[in-house]
């Protein structure tokens, strides 16, 4: 994965520390958002698209072991990254517990901050496999910046178009649960949110009908099937 292209998402109420945090990432490359009340962590976080978390345990309203457990639900597999000034054995105890993938007292050299970041992506990439550029067909699919392209027409996807056309690209030809779609990019799989997700399946099936050899299929009850033929 691009350095450049990774999105963090951090959650500090010590605004004055997260500015300095979040410039510091900012000046190596990441792009960052940053919340500095626990209340509104969640709705932010269901807004964009993240590649890593760094949550401060002690916030005002709600606490980052609370909001770790809320996007454990929503995206099973994000890393997170816990601050805190907290060093009991208990607390420590309890950010692994979440599933946490490593626990940073306060203070810490932000170098080393770093180095962890750029370890636990590394490792997240090699365990599942992602890549930035998918060919579907004639297309090219960069899913990190979002952009589909076609000869010289380029079309910039929303968050969750991007997430599903990655998704069905990782596995071609092949079924793409809808269940387990619905619980990775929108979090829950009620009537709503299926609703949803079939008016993304819609665009996504109108912006890749300029290929005729490609084929995104309903596979009804059960998911979705990214068909691609070579009609050269």
């Amino acid at each position: 994965m691009s350095k450049k292209s990774l999105k963090i998402f951090l959650v500090e109420d010590d605004l004055s520390f997260g500015s300095v945090l979040k410039s510091y990432l900012e000046i190596n490359d990441y792009a960052v958002d940053l919340v500095d009340d626990g209340k509104y962590a969640v709705d932010q976080f269901r807004k964009g698209v993240y590649d890593i978390c760094i949550l401060d345990v002690m916030l005002p309203h709600v606490d980052g072991f609370t909001i770790a457990g809320e996007i454990r639900s929503i995206n099973s597999v994000i890393p997170i990254i816990f601050l805190t000034a907290k060093k009991l054995k208990e607390d420590v105890l309890k950010g692994y517990g979440l599933g946490a993938d490593d626990y940073i007292t306060k203070p810490f050299d932000t170098d080393i901050l770093l180095c962890k970041i750029r370890a636990i992506v590394a490792r997240r990439d090699v365990q599942d496999g992602s890549k930035d550029i998918y060919e579907i067909g004639k297309f090219i699919f960069n899913a990190r910046l979002r952009t589909l392209t076609i000869d010289s027409t380029e079309r910039k996807l929303s968050p969750k178009e991007g997430q599903l056309l990655e998704m069905l690209a990782m596995s071609p030809n092949s079924l793409v649960n809808r269940e387990a779609a619905l619980k990775k990019i929108w979090g829950s799989d009620d009537y709503f949110t299926a609703r949803s997700m079939d008016v993304y399946v819609t665009k996504l099936r109108k912006y890749l009908s300029d290929d005729p050899g490609i084929n995104l299929k309903n596979i009804h009850g059960t998911g979705f099937q990214l068909v691609i033929e070579d009609v050269s």
